[in-house]
């Protein structure tokens, strides 16, 4: 699991616990069902079973693989509509090309992220590149979908590319964790991605034994989701391992600490750390249109029949089709 790494003892430190911090207790912990998104590529399906309300402004999470795929096996989606919502696409591990009706796309790899703004309407298409379909090889990624309050559901279309490389990197006093903030901001250091809506966005990687604080924006939400590895969560501890979801109660700070154990092809416990402020607004959603009425979602509907979203570009890339 590559992602971005680098040596924690040249990276700033992020503040220890002050005696007056709360850590913020667990409610819950869900695990999410294997599935299968897109031509067929494999995920878990991060938030089922949780309450939106226990999510905004988050909506939906996949974790896409991790997988070894065999020469002629990779997949992806074909083209497809959005509205009223962002989608964020991380990449650790492996090859996504990404191309849109407004003119973003590019490849992503090892860390970097795609961040595009659906808002007003838009297609888009996502597939592993001609290369790593005829040499097989490792995918694992993370779709994440950030909801958009109503004043902002039609906003123009945009795309962010992130490139691991300005990903902003720090670690815990004893250097035991690496902190990677793709948004957001963790005391005082700030990721790349520009975020309508507020949120932070966090891997984190945990080595046996050590544990993570983490200060936390009091005013957001906290969730914790583990994509390898195991160890515990919060101030007493809970148990938690690969494919499992903490939503955690209010405080100041999220603890994670990784089991001193850990499988022997994982070398250390992985997390995602995700949080936001809540938009609280009605949410009504339709596959890919996120919005604030069922009138809306009629309307997306028809404008998307209507060719409203743009147009699939003369030179779209396509769905990889193994003859």
């Amino acid at each position: 699991m590559p992602a971005v790494t680098a040596d924690t003892l040249t990276l700033p430190r992020i503040a220890a616990p002050a005696p007056s911090d709360t850590d913020r207790p667990v409610r819950r912990i869900t695990t999410g069902p294997r599935g299968h998104e897109g031509e067929g590529f494999p995920v878990v399906r991060a938030f089922a079973g949780v309450h939106p309300r226990d999510l905004d402004p988050f909506i939906h999470m996949d974790q896409m693989g991790e997988v070894e795929y065999e020469p002629g096996e990779p997949k992806g989606t074909n083209w497809h509509p959005h509205r009223g919502f962002e989608t964020v696409t991380y990449m650790i591990d492996g090859l996504f090309q990404h191309q849109d009706s407004h003119g973003g796309g590019g490849i992503i790899t090892d860390g970097a992220t795609q961040w595009m703004t659906a808002g007003s309407g838009i297609l888009h298409i996502e597939t592993p590149p001609a290369e790593l379909v005829e040499s097989g090889g490792t995918f694992h990624g993370i779709q994440l979908w950030v909801n958009l309050p109503a004043a902002e559901k039609f906003t123009t279309p945009a795309y962010q590319n992130l490139e691991g490389g300005q990903t902003k990197l720090v670690t815990t006093p004893d250097g035991g964790a690496l902190i990677r903030i793709v948004a957001g901001e963790v005391d005082g250091h700030a990721g790349p991605g520009s975020t309508r809506t507020p949120i932070n966005f966090v891997h984190a990687t945990v080595a046996p034994g050590a544990e993570a604080s983490l200060p936390w924006n009091r005013d957001f939400n906290a969730l914790v989701y583990v994509l390898s590895g195991k160890g515990t969560v919060g101030p007493a501890g809970h148990p938690i391992r690969q494919g499992q979801l903490a939503q955690l109660g209010p405080g100041d700070r999220i603890t994670v600490a990784a089991d001193s154990s850990q499988d022997s092809h994982r070398p250390a416990m992985e997390v995602l750390i995700l949080g936001g402020r809540p938009i609280r607004e009605t949410v009504a959603q339709y596959g890919p249109f996120v919005m604030n009425s069922k009138a809306e979602l009629i309307q997306a509907l028809e404008d998307y029949n209507a060719g409203k979203f743009g147009v699939i570009p003369p030179d779209a890339l396509m769905p990889h089709v193994v003859r």
